[in-house]
């Protein structure tokens, strides 16, 4: 992919901005105070990724299949009464998939849970 103006740039800059904002706030949301949050980047194959893991609450396993899905919210983070609409997974992957990416999870209930993203280098 080929950008072709300083203004798309700037557009795709905004919209990953916006995905790992939603993934770091929710991090620190999720995780407790003590917990930790980490972020580490790397570059394989002419992708770069970026994984955001917590030591927060988790996710049941069950969840896991829906979780990107508009407005679905975690059966844990309602009952722990974590606020939040449900949108902001969803546009995420919207945004990773529009750019040839993919966004991922892996979680524990208890541990935490690791968000990981890979995009194509421009």
């Amino acid at each position: 992919m080929y950008l072709t103006s300083t203004y798309q740039f700037l557009q795709i800059a905004d919209q990953m901005g916006q995905v790992f904002r939603n993934l770091l706030n929710n991090a620190v949301k999720f995780t407790l105070s003590g917990g930790t949050v980490v972020i580490d980047t790397g570059q394989e194959d002419h992708r770069v990724s970026v994984r955001i893991a917590d030591s927060g609450i988790g996710i049941p396993a069950e969840d896991l299949p829906r979780l990107f899905d508009r407005f679905y919210r975690s059966e844990l983070s309602v009952q722990q009464e974590i606020p939040g609409t449900g949108l902001g997974l969803a546009t995420s992957r919207e945004i990773v998939q529009r750019h040839q990416g993919t966004i991922k999870v892996e979680s524990t209930v208890g541990q935490g849970s690791t968000f990981a993203v890979s995009l194509p280098m421009l």
